[in-house]
């Protein structure tokens, strides 16, 4: 008679209450409903405050394996434990001293909706507000995607700071394209985009200074669909990916020698033609 091997599991084993309570946590786990409720509470969990965190932390690298386990599977334990780890970050950044008043080096994006006044003296309430969520949820979409925090909202605008500047005039391209696809009420939008690359003050959530001011009067100067950058964000792209077109500019509250252009993305056969 074959003998059982000493690591399989004995029938005793199997129905005992250790073992009987392990596969209730194992069905529990992936109910819908345990999912569900812990993917609420991974919603309602705060999340932290910093904009860029320079380094890779212990808790991000936490929640990536978390993110890992049990990959295809519906995990309520997995959703628990990112959770978890957002409330551990949020703590830890409230606890951190405050940025406010800290120069910090980013490149700021101002957007804006071009005739946004005109159109809604004749449109409802209803479809300004539509238009303002689907615009802002776009724009918003494509700056997370290029690594971009969007400090805040304005109306029919919205300001981003980025660590990289390439990455935020590509953003700005985006978001352009994004917003020229929505359509309510037979209108379609048309955005503008300025930039500016400096060291603006961090103040918590938002970010004031001269540099801040000078990216609003860029992107006040850009028509339609266009992009306009100032000499400095343009000495941190590679030209060669661009057409660079120099445009006049005078604003109040900036330097009298700010230089600012019209950058547009270099295409080769194979990509579409860009919007004019």
């Amino acid at each position: 008679m074959t003998e059982p091997r000493s690591d399989e599991p004995s029938d005793d084993d199997q129905s005992s209450p250790l073992h009987r309570a392990g596969d209730f946590l194992s069905r529990t786990d992936s109910s819908k409903a345990a999912v569900r409720a812990a993917r609420l509470a991974r919603k309602l969990a705060p999340q932290e405050n910093t904009v860029f965190p320079s380094h890779e932390r212990t808790s991000d690298r936490l929640a990536r394996l978390i993110g890992d386990t049990k990959p295809g599977r519906q995990s309520a334990t997995r959703e628990l434990g990112l959770a978890s780890v957002s409330l551990w970050q949020n703590m830890i950044e409230r606890r951190r001293p405050s940025a406010s008043n800290v120069p910090v080096p980013v490149t700021i994006l101002f957007t804006d909706l071009v005739s946004f006044s005109s159109w809604a003296l004749r449109a409802g309430d209803d479809q300004v507000l539509d238009l303002l969520k689907q615009v802002n949820d776009a724009c918003a979409q494509v700056i997370r995607s290029h690594g971009g925090h969007v400090v805040k909202t304005l109306g029919d605008g919205t300001m981003a700071v980025f660590i990289d500047a390439t990455q935020a005039v590509e953003a700005a391209y985006e978001c352009g394209e994004a917003v020229a696809a929505i359509t309510v009420g037979g209108h379609r939008p048309a955005l503008r985009a300025g930039l500016h690359t400096g060291e603006p003050r961090a103040v918590g959530d938002d970010f004031i200074g001269v540099d801040v001011n000078i990216a609003a009067r860029v992107c006040d100067a850009a028509g339609a669909g266009e992009v306009y950058v100032s000499e400095a964000t343009l000495a941190d792209l590679d030209t060669g990916r661009y057409l660079v077109k120099k445009r006049r500019f005078r604003a109040k509250g900036v330097p009298k020698d700010l230089h600012v252009f019209r950058v547009l993305p270099r295409y080769d056969d194979t990509d579409p033609v860009p919007p004019q």
